[in-house]
């Protein structure tokens, strides 16, 4: 192989996402040419409705599976968080980089801290997660939607239209659009729990390809990959997708895996919690046996509630 053609996002997050994959092959494989494919997705054009009405994160990787499909490309990178657990026939996801710092961050222009905020002050978020999570905690808040790209997310803030906003801490990282908030407060994982695959890059390939697989399991990290497949394991078995508030977080410490689910209405009300910790050596299953001993207590039942009620004013319009 002397070319390798990476789909990827045109948002400046995806487009550093993919350069530093790129830059990652090139040293491990001097001899091979390494291209950028930016496509533009679905997900990137329709900015005006919540995410879970527009068909969900599927919307952020169709374009670019299309374009390895047809052979326009031979891997794409994705951020893990948006990549759904069904793949494509003629597709494979082979690989997945360490994980990196997992956590939100609350942003303001006014306000120091989430505590900090008074009653009924307006957090933008695109989340169901998020949102679910806030209002758990402070049920005085009004949550309001938040689309477009990073930048035009902060400039809405900044302009006022927010007295905060909550996003992934990573992101703003990569980019180091930080400084220039003059509020921020990184939120521990345990006042918000991650969604499934946060702050990991997906590497996904054309299927029957094996120097396609060996480059892209160069990049690959065997703890990352046996976490992330636990959340994808249970978000697969419950059935859970955008339009439903669903935190999962799988984290290994000491050859032990910490496993912690939340699922609940949009409004904070109404949520189920759990916890599993076992030996990283007995986790193979543990995303299943995670979500079976929700759905036992009654996770179905309150996920097709909560998708109900989460866009309910919205849903007319859709239709």
């Amino acid at each position: 192989m002397k070319k390798l053609t990476i789909a990827t996002r045109v948002s400046d997050l995806a487009l550093w996402q993919a350069y530093h994959i790129k830059d990652r092959i090139e040293a491990s494989y001097p001899e091979i040419e390494v291209v950028l494919n930016k496509i533009v997705s679905n997900g990137d054009k329709v900015l005006d409705k919540p995410l879970a009405l527009i068909g969900g994160k599927g919307h952020f990787t169709k374009e670019l599976e299309d374009a390895m499909l047809n052979g326009e490309a031979d891997i794409a990178v994705h951020s893990l968080k948006d990549v759904p657990t069904y793949i494509p026939d003629g597709l494979e996801l082979v690989s997945i980089t360490k994980r990196q710092d997992q956590s939100d961050v609350f942003l303001s222009h006014t306000y120091s801290s989430l505590d900090e905020l008074p009653q009924g002050a307006v957090v933008g978020t695109t989340s169901l997660r998020r949102r679910m999570q806030l209002l758990q905690k402070r049920p005085d808040l009004k949550v309001k939607d938040l689309r477009g790209n990073v930048n035009t997310r902060l400039r809405k803030l900044a302009e006022g239209q927010y007295d905060a906003i909550i996003l992934a801490f990573i992101g703003l990282d990569r980019l180091d659009l930080l400084k220039d908030i003059p509020y921020t407060q990184k939120l521990s994982l345990d006042m918000m729990i991650p969604p499934m695959g946060q702050a990991s890059l997906g590497i996904e390939i054309v299927q029957g390809n094996e120097k396609l697989r060996e480059i892209a399991l160069s990049v690959n990290d065997k703890d990352t990959f046996i976490c992330t497949k636990i959340e994808r394991d249970f978000i697969s078995k419950i059935g859970a997708g955008c339009s439903a508030p669903v935190a999962c977080n799988a984290v290994i410490a000491d050859d032990k895996i910490t496993f912690r689910t939340m699922i609940g209405f949009p409004d904070g009300t109404n949520v189920m919690q759990e916890k599993i910790v076992v030996d990283v050596k007995d986790s193979e299953e543990l995303g299943f046996e995670m979500a079976k001993k929700m759905i036992d207590n009654g996770a179905l039942e309150l996920l097709e509630k909560a998708e109900r009620v989460a866009f309910k004013d919205e849903m007319p319009q859709r239709l």
